[in-house]
């Protein structure tokens, strides 16, 4: 019999895709190097991709690669959470045991939700994190893993991919950086319509450089007739070539049955041009019952287990047995390379036996899978049980045993960090809702089937689940997955049923999340929502949604209208969250009073309480508190000028975030970390914190932090274009939708600091009036003291300007009511306003060393050296004004410009290099040589500086119109006033505009007013 029906339609020859398979053999090149390789082949069905792949996995297993393939399964519409990586994983698990093991050490639990094979999975207390986790780690096990040898992943299939497999992919893809890598990808073309889900994957791939794509075509004549050539081991005829390249079109499988068909009847002429009849003619030629096991193993999924199969069938063992090897040998169906089961050699054929299927028949097939199922459950690997049942009673039609199962497949979902996964499966089980009896709904239990979230309703005990618990679990699993629009459609329907209830513990619960996705969202900044919810629980028991409501209120003031009252929120949220016993809640709370209590002076208090959350979270492995911890505690503690002790806790934060595969919170922690080396004078350290950062982050958020940083650095430095580029930025990712200080008046200070270094005073002092009429509340000292220090030293370096003195005493006065409205609470926020003090008094040409000399005092002990030294220049520009001593304004200029030029802040270098060319000052000469001719230099202290004019190149002509413009002279008026044509005016200015390296009149004269070199009006 087997004669009959054996055959071989594969060509023994690999036909043509010489520069496919070239592309694909030197991905194994550059991962030899270090370099991890990423790429993407797609085309139509049947085109040839498999057969690509496999002749590339032969070459890369001669070059001694290690091979891993994983195959996307198609289940219906529920989806099996990562299941090609699972397989790969296996499959590198038994290649390489001792490898896997010690690169899995200590996280076993965590990637055991990826290879159930590693045990049971960690049951973290709060999961808000966990999938951002799971990937991370799995990115660093690939990268352990092939640190030592090369390694090729494989995932066939990814138009069947779940949602989870593919937001792994795009994070591995984006974020493997090391290792000997090779990460391949195959897809259909042709599936991939304009709605599919894996389009908007290939979209965001196709961006990213590291990221390649192969688009195979169909077959050219001449390729048709090679391939033919290898399947019937003889040269065809020409006739024949061209038939079947022209029904074939040049797609390999097609050209691979229509051969079949001509090997089998002798003649192709007669099977019908319908894709579908082509495909089944060879199921069609089988015997009777292995007609019935293909279209059984058809309606299973990817790859049916040989027990189950015999369980669905009913057929005895030898009939079962020579069904399959008639299959087999007809090359229908394939034994499964990693499993005791069997799939079809091609999917076509099987979507094609599938669709075949009279719709009673297929009915009654999945009920026999289910029942079987259900009687064993071994029948199948467990990671995948849940989900298959819930398919198959799903499309056995039977909604009472399909919503338990259901159910029963979300909550593996979840625990799987499969948030998508479980997002879909709870909005079937929404579907099926109303058609199950209400007999049956009454034996489901919140706690079997829902998580209890603090005040959502979902309440331990004997109540039944109802529908609004299946709500408030979709909410999270949509905002937890990243379908946030989605989580707030679900959140707004759950309100309008709850319009209708007395439910106001879950009525708030809602409100919150609403608040939480309107925040996310860019839609506001959340508060009306928290209201409502603070409206709802006013005067109820404490409860655990009550402290859940009060712990948002006061996490949400803390970041918006931090002050005594948000404070009292926070100490009421830790004592419901006390009373109720709710110890997450009440962590976070605590953190929130933590710093809270910082920004009203207890310091000691305040900072004590943030490392006890700390040091509770990381017993407790509260994976959510551990994160906002790590930003918070480091941030606080920059706050307040304990800059070395915040390094110390960002370091920390940072291999909390590390081990626990956080990279949104670490990119925070990194970036918290960059603003204290800033302060500490580490700037080549500040800015390699921010390179870290920037790849790690992905919120808009921590973009905009990055770039804020990136902002100050560049200021510092001199870089203007690229200030204002990362500001831009900045501004991008933040915008203006969520009015938190921390991210609006950081910005507003660059934007005043570039706009005066580049002449722009007038629209500097905008923005300033513009934040000042918004307000600068208690509890921003950390931002608005550097926007007053910015404000103020402007104004200073302004002086003398008559278009602008007119408005320079209200401006004065306007930073003089802030900073008495400020508590000066901490040092640093004491020695900023001393320094505030001593530029306004330097604006007003009223400043005296004396005002240096005290701010210098206050900075010292505050290991802040850029601030030292531009309080140095002053002290001495001071110092040399009043023909005081020279010789400390000697030392403090030297040790001024020893610092700037260690930083490299050109600005304060060239500042200081221009005030010791005025007062005839070597800054590296030999101690004592300047002192040694004081007297004879002290009346030319404050002279005109000619000499640093003529550094610049300037003719004698050129200063007499520098000197003009400054004082905010037209050319006309310039050619009036010193007898010339408008024409040569105009000249002159463009002349002195490219000897300064400036880009405007503005920049030229704000240049002259900061140096004094003029003495103007």
């Amino acid at each position: 019999m087997l004669g009959d029906v054996e055959t071989n339609t594969v060509s023994p020859v690999f036909v043509g895709r010489t520069g496919e398979l070239a592309a694909l053999t030197d991905t194994l090149t550059r991962a030899g190097a270090g370099e991890p390789q990423a790429l993407l082949v797609g085309g139509e069905a049947g085109v040839g991709k498999t057969r690509l792949v496999e002749e590339f996995l032969a070459a890369a297993r001669r070059r001694e690669a290690v091979v891993a393939v994983g195959g996307c399964v198609e289940i219906g519409a529920d989806g099996l959470p990562y299941a090609p990586i699972s397989t790969a994983l296996r499959a590198l698990r038994r290649a390489l045991p001792d490898e896997l093991t010690e690169a899995l050490a200590g996280q076993e639990g965590e990637l055991a939700r990826l290879l159930p094979e590693l045990g049971e999975a960690d049951r973290a207390p709060d999961d808000e994190h966990g999938t951002a986790r799971l990937f991370e780690l799995a990115a660093r096990l690939l990268e352990r893993l092939s640190a030592a040898c090369t390694v090729v992943l494989v995932l066939e299939d990814l138009h069947w991919a779940d949602a989870s497999t593919r937001h792994l992919l795009a994070y591995l893809f984006r974020t493997l950086r090391s290792g000997r890598l090779v990460v391949i990808g195959t897809y259909r073309a042709d599936d991939v319509h304009r709605r599919h889900p894996l389009r908007p994957l290939l979209a965001e791939l196709d961006r990213l450089r590291t990221v390649r794509r192969i688009e195979l075509d169909r077959f050219s004549h001449a390729e048709v007739g090679r391939q033919l050539t290898g399947i019937l081991a003889t040269v065809p005829d020409a006739g024949l070539v061209d038939d079947i390249f022209e029904r074939s079109d040049g797609n390999a499988f097609f050209v691979e049955e229509l051969a079949r068909s001509l090997e089998c009847c002798g003649d192709s002429s007669g099977l019908s041009d319908s894709l579908r009849d082509l495909l089944l003619v060879r199921v069609e030629a089988l015997p009777e019952n292995a007609q019935r096991i293909a279209r059984i193993v058809a309606e299973g999924g990817s790859t049916v287990e040989h027990p189950l199969l015999a369980a669905v069938a009913q057929l005895g063992e030898d009939d079962l047995d020579e069904a399959l090897r008639s299959a087999v040998g007809a090359n229908l169906l394939l034994p499964a390379p990693d499993s005791d089961g069997y799939r079809f050699r091609h999917s076509l054929v099987r979507e094609a036996v599938s669709d075949d299927l009279l719709p009673g028949e297929r009915t009654r097939l999945n009920r026999r899978y289910a029942e079987a199922l259900e009687a064993d459950p071994s029948l199948v690997r467990a990671d995948e049980r849940a989900a298959r049942l819930a398919s198959y009673w799903y499309a056995a039609h039977d909604a009472a045993k399909a919503l338990p199962a259901v159910l029963q497949a979300a909550v593996a979902a979840r625990r799987r960090f499969a948030y998508s996964e479980q997002l879909r499966l709870l909005e079937r089980a929404m579907e099926l809702w109303d058609d199950v009896p209400d007999a049956v709904r009454a034996t489901l239990r919140p706690l079997d089937y829902a998580e209890v979230y603090p005040g959502c309703g979902c309440e331990p005990g004997t109540n039944p689940l109802r529908y609004l618990d299946l709500m408030a679990e979709a909410t999270v699993a949509a905002r937890i997955g990243g379908d946030r629009e989605r989580s707030l459609a679900i959140a707004k329907k759950a309100l309008r049923i709850l319009d209708q209830d007395t439910d106001p513990l879950r009525a708030a619960w809602f409100w919150v999340q609403r608040s939480l996705l309107m925040q996310t969202l860019s839609r506001g900044d959340g508060w009306q929502e928290l209201a409502t919810a603070q409206g709802l629980v006013r005067g109820l028991q404490p409860s655990a949604v009550h402290a859940d409501v009060l712990a948002a209120v006061a996490g949400w003031g803390a970041l918006h209208r931090p002050g005594a009252e948000t404070l009292v929120a926070a100490d009421r949220a830790v004592e419901y969250a006390r009373l109720v016993g709710e110890e997450s809640i009440e962590l976070h709370a605590r953190l929130t009073r933590g710093w809270l209590t910082i920004d009203a002076g207890a310091v000691e208090e305040g900072i004590a309480e943030m490392y006890a959350v700390r040091e509770r979270a990381e017993e407790l492995r509260l994976v959510g508190v551990m994160s906002r911890t790590s930003i918070n505690l480091p941030s606080s503690l920059e706050s307040i000028g304990r800059s070395l002790e915040s390094v110390r806790a960002a370091d920390h934060g940072i291999d909390i975030c590390h081990r626990h595969g956080l990279p949104e919170s670490e990119a925070w922690v990194r970036a918290n970390q960059a603003q204290s080396y800033f302060s500490l004078g580490r700037w080549e350290e500040c800015r390699g914190a921010l390179d870290a950062a920037a790849p790690l982050a992905r919120s808009r958020k921590s973009n905009g932090l990055v770039a804020s940083h990136r902002t100050d650095l560049a200021l510092a430095r001199g870089d203007f274009e690229a200030a204002a580029e990362h500001l831009a930025a900045n501004r991008r990712h933040i915008g203006l939708h969520d009015p938190q200080p921390q991210h609006l008046i950081g910005p507003v200070r660059q934007a005043m600091t570039l706009a005066a270094q580049q002449g722009r005073l007038p629209e500097a002092r905008a923005a300033f009036e513009a934040q000042s009429e918004a307000g600068l509340p208690p509890g921003t000292q950390r931002y608005s003291l550097p926007l007053l220090y910015a404000a103020a030293t402007m104004e200073a370096d302004a002086r003398g300007l008559p278009a602008t003195d007119p408005e320079r005493p209200a401006v004065l006065e306007r930073i003089r009511g802030h900073l008495k409205r400020t508590p000066m609470l901490v040092p640093v926020w004491a020695g900023y306003g001393v320094l505030i003090e001593a530029e306004l008094a330097r604006a007003e040409g009223a400043d005296t060393p004396d005002h240096w000399c005290r701010a210098a005092t206050a900075f010292t002990p505050l290991q802040r050296p850029y601030e030292s030294a531009r309080i140095r220049h002053r002290w001495a520009e001071a110092i040399l004004t009043a023909s005081g001593d020279r010789a400390r304004a000697v030392r403090l200029l030297r040790e001024a410009h020893s610092v700037a030029a260690a930083l490299d802040a050109r600005p304060l270098v060239e500042s200081i290099e221009l005030l010791a060319g005025r007062a005839r000052i070597a800054l590296a000469a030999a101690p004592g040589a300047d002192e040694a001719r004081a007297e004879s230099t002290r009346a030319q202290d404050v002279a005109p500086a000619v000499d640093a004019i003529e550094s610049f190149g300037l003719t004698s002509r050129e200063q007499e119109v520098h000197r003009l413009v400054a004082a905010g002279y037209t050319n006309r008026r310039i050619a009036e006033e010193l007898y010339i044509s408008p024409k040569t005016a105009s000249v002159h200015v463009s002349n002195i505009l490219a000897k300064l390296s400036v880009s405007s009149r503005g920049e030229a004269a704000a240049l002259a007013h900061r140096f004094r070199l003029y003495t103007v009006g």
